[in-house]
């Protein structure tokens, strides 16, 4: 069984009515307030869903299964960690940003340390999701190269190639809607793709415990002599150098999926500006609190679903079942085992999932360029049209970058040799650049005495320091072993050097 005529259908009416309904809830803005934050608000549970639906896309729907696929099910342990931070936000990061008028989360800090540090934030900020959605977009190629690939009419193509077509035609659909229609668009289209990828993924689960002998008991039975189903992993039998470079242990989950949900819900203006867009502090909070026990369900959903595939595939590795990586086994399911007009719909519900996040991406790009480094310095004396014109303007030169930044991970990972899982790709790099920013709004939030100088010298020296902890280019160069932490710990060390150098700064200061 292959994608058909009629899948073909299927998935090319989805992408249109997406970019017609995206046009058509988002109505008309007059300000870049309508545009970037909804005007005068928008429901909680609609941010609720947004929010969950920005922060998890494609890669959960293709690297979460792979994860489990190739290992087993502490991954979910990081989710207990991602729901703490998400009280946590909401206690103490939202009340700062809804004490008086902000569009972005680094107004705060503009507040506290000067116009250098908001700047130094924000730029940090736009780096991360640039690398971040690079590596989410090109997730997002996959299930359509498979397509491509397995379709005929491209025989002939190479991997690149079809990724690069697959990652532009993403890019120009998304881009259409969130250009004309801004955030209004982004968080009603994000309600509906959710819930198209959330049915989309209890379909496939639905026939492919129908596929197996015996349903969920042939699960059971094949995946549970190797410990497939093992939730919770204390790693105290490990080393400390062990310990701490091994990211699915309790602790590191728990703690790190913490600091990392901090970092991301309270210093991230992809997600900051969808709980600003409700308009109201009890609002927003009711919205952040309530997606950490959805998103706990969904990374569940996506988990067992790559144990069921493991099954079904009887484990064995990507290269034999003629795939470039896991992260395609989830689509090559889709593609070539289900019923006519059900692949198109699923694949229509994994383009769901890529393009709420990266319409997210792009407005949340664009009200940052806009309000940060823009209109501070080169728009203060423009109209409310001026302003909504060069932030459309803003919004697709953006988009042209993000799609340059997934050709270049679509190079690098199709490169031969060992890979990691893109979702873990991703959310390392975002793990990277969360340590400085979240410090930042620690040394602004919890102590008076830092002020600009000391709260940039923490910043840099953070983030600095951190490359010689990360596996990569640098530590390659470095003499001797390396000290290696794992993904989940980068944003806790990062955080507490840079308040910790902060403070120091101060301290140093204020005595000589």
């Amino acid at each position: 069984m292959q994608f058909g005529l009629i899948d073909y259908f299927v998935l090319i009416f989805y992408l249109a009515g997406v970019a017609f309904l995206g046009l058509k809830v988002s109505g008309r803005q007059t300000s870049t307030k309508d545009y970037f934050l909804g005007g005068d608000g928008i429901p909680w549970w609609a941010v609720l869903f947004s929010v969950v639906a920005t922060e998890t896309s494609t890669l959960t729907f293709i690297s979460i299964p792979a994860v489990a696929y190739g290992g087993n099910l502490t991954f979910l342990q990081i989710t207990l960690g991602y729901f703490l931070g998400r009280i946590l936000v909401a206690v103490f990061f939202l009340p700062k940003y809804y004490d008086g008028e902000m569009y972005t989360a680094y107004q705060f800090l503009e507040k506290r340390f000067g116009p250098a540090m908001r700047n130094a934030t924000s730029t940090t900020f736009m780096i991360t999701r640039l690398l971040a959605d690079g590596v989410r977009l090109f997730a997002t190629a996959i299930p359509l190269a498979i397509i491509l690939r397995l379709g005929g009419a491209f025989t002939g193509w190479g991997d690149i190639e079809l990724y690069l077509l697959s990652i532009t035609v993403i890019s120009l659909i998304t881009l259409v809607y969130t250009f004309f229609g801004g955030i209004k668009a982004v968080v009603w289209m994000d309600v509906v793709q959710m819930a198209v990828y959330l049915g989309g993924a209890g379909i496939a689960m639905i026939i492919l415990l129908n596929q197996l002998p015996d349903g969920w008991q042939t699960v059971v039975a094949f995946a549970e002599p190797g410990n497939k189903f093992q939730f919770f992993r204390s790693g105290f039998d490990l080393s400390f150098k062990e310990f701490i470079a091994q990211p699915y242990t309790f602790f590191t989950a728990l703690v790190g999926g913490a600091v990392f949900s901090l970092a991301s819900h309270g210093t991230d203006q992809l997600l900051v500006q969808r709980l600003l867009a409700t308009g109201n502090l009890k609002s927003g909070q009711k919205a952040l609190i309530w997606s950490g026990a959805v998103v706990i369900l969904q990374f569940a959903l996506f988990l067992v679903i790559g144990l069921m595939l493991f099954t079904f595939y009887e484990g064995v590795s990507a290269d034999r079942l003629g795939l470039a990586t896991n992260d395609e086994i989830f689509a090559k399911f889709i593609v070539e085992q289900l019923p006519v007009g059900i692949s198109g719909l699923i694949v229509a519900a994994l383009f769901a999932a890529a393009m709420s996040s990266l319409s997210s991406s792009l407005n949340s790009l664009a009200s940052a360029t806009t309000y940060d480094l823009y209109k501070p310095y080169f728009g203060k004396t423009n109209t409310p049209e001026q302003d909504l014109k060069t932030s459309r303007i803003i919004t697709l030169v953006w988009g042209i970058v993000l799609t340059g930044s997934a050709f270049l991970f679509a190079f690098l990972q199709l490169q031969e040799g060992e890979r990691p899982a893109v979702v873990e790709l991703g959310l390392g790099i975002a793990s990277y650049t969360y340590g400085g920013l979240l410090g930042a709004f620690g040394l602004g939030m919890l102590f008076k005495s830092p002020n600009t100088k000391d709260a940039l010298i923490g910043f840099f020296t953070g983030m600095i320091a951190l490359l010689f902890m990360v596996k990569g280019p640098i530590q390659n160069i470095l003499p001797g072993e390396g000290l290696a932490i794992a993904w989940p710990l980068y944003t806790l060390v990062g955080s507490t050097i840079v308040i910790g150098v902060g403070l120091l700064s101060s301290f140093v200061r204020n005595k000589y």
